[in-house]
């Protein structure tokens, strides 16, 4: 029996607001740039105003690591403009403005302790702990925006 322990990766896509909307869980040693359009048709319809449920973002913001010609054309195709810093560029592109929120998505999730150390062998059970996070998170928006609403 192996005993080795399986490294993961994270992959997160948020609205503005940091609500976790889609998460994928991969192995550390695939690139970024494969789980975009996966992560992008993850997303579920977003439901609120009367008529047809917004299906995908308008934009997206994302780091280096998504940057691709081909992935950025499929987003072009399904009408999402994609605001993805360049590689081999100069730093400072001014998208920190925009990713703090992912990034603070992430140290929430990170403060759950079976997220922030990976205690379990099977990658399922780490993908339900990652799900019952991003619920947690989710949860704890609506009632302080509920509660907030109502003082």
């Amino acid at each position: 029996m192996d005993r080795r322990k399986s490294v993961t990766k994270h992959h997160l896509v948020t609205d503005a607001e940091g609500i976790p909307l889609a998460v994928r869980l991969t192995s550390s040693n695939r690139h970024d740039v494969t789980q975009l359009i996966p992560l992008i048709d993850a997303i579920p319809p977003i439901a609120g105003k009367v008529g047809h449920p917004m299906q995908r973002p308008k934009e997206i913001f994302a780091d280096r690591a998504y940057d691709s010609g081909p992935h950025r054309e499929q987003l072009t195709q399904r009408g999402i403009e994609a605001v993805i810093a360049e590689r081999n560029t100069e730093h400072g592109s001014g998208l920190g403005i925009f990713r703090w929120v992912v990034e603070r998505t992430m140290s929430w999730l990170h403060q759950f302790r079976r997220l922030r150390v990976r205690y379990e062998r099977r990658a399922d059970i780490h993908m339900a702990f990652l799900k019952i996070g991003s619920i947690v998170i989710c949860y704890r928006y609506l009632t302080s925006s509920f509660c907030q609403a109502l003082l």
